[in-house]
């Protein structure tokens, strides 16, 4: 048996973009878990207000589920939200993998962008990489890892990473390292 996975249920995070910013599009997380466990959904938890929750599901693959989870999310709430729906093995993943030394850094000086699919290092080509140092980035499975010093708030590389040219065509969605563990550990059961 691996972790996150118990008798033919798997557990997830379902990432939502673009909630309970500036006042707008508000998702009460006790609602997003009534939610969630309409669909059907076991062990709901939610993390922060900012739309991460994790869930068991016996069936479905993540594509499926988040499309599930979005149309559940615009019939309630009456607007659309992206959803990305990540596994416990994907997420840790995420966390093994990340090419910047995590265990040396403030978590607000890491970030990581989850990518709907793969992005491949010709959509970011354009950007002059050596104009933003110190601040750097780099690609992995379907995640941008960001390394911003001053955090995302002062970075204009998250900004110039943010424009809709460089992520037309697919749903991103940004967290901080803080969250990013947190999340393993949540889906790890």
């Amino acid at each position: 048996m691996t972790t996150g996975t118990t008798a033919g249920t798997t557990t997830y995070a379902a990432l939502l973009r673009g909630i309970n910013v500036g006042g707008s599009r508000k998702v009460p997380m006790a609602e997003l878990r009534t939610l969630l466990e309409g669909l059907g959904y076991g062990a709901v938890r939610t993390y922060l207000q900012s739309g991460n929750a994790v869930f068991s599901s016996d069936h479905g693959d993540e594509e499926s589920l988040a499309a599930e989870v979005s149309g559940a999310l615009a019939e309630h709430f009456g607007f659309t939200v992206d959803v990305l729906v990540r596994d416990h093995a994907y997420l840790r993943a995420v966390l093994d993998d990340c090419p910047f030394p995590a265990a040396d850094l403030e978590a607000r000086q890491l970030h990581a962008t989850y990518f709907s699919e793969a992005v491949g290092p010709d959509r970011f080509e354009a950007v002059d990489r050596q104009a933003f140092l110190p601040e750097e980035f780099r690609l992995g499975d379907r995640v941008l890892y960001l390394y911003a010093p001053d955090g995302l708030g002062r970075s204009r590389l998250a900004e110039t990473l943010a424009k809709p040219r460089l992520t037309k065509g697919v749903v991103a969605t940004t967290r901080n390292w803080n969250t990013v563990v947190k999340l393993v550990e949540l889906t790890g059961g």
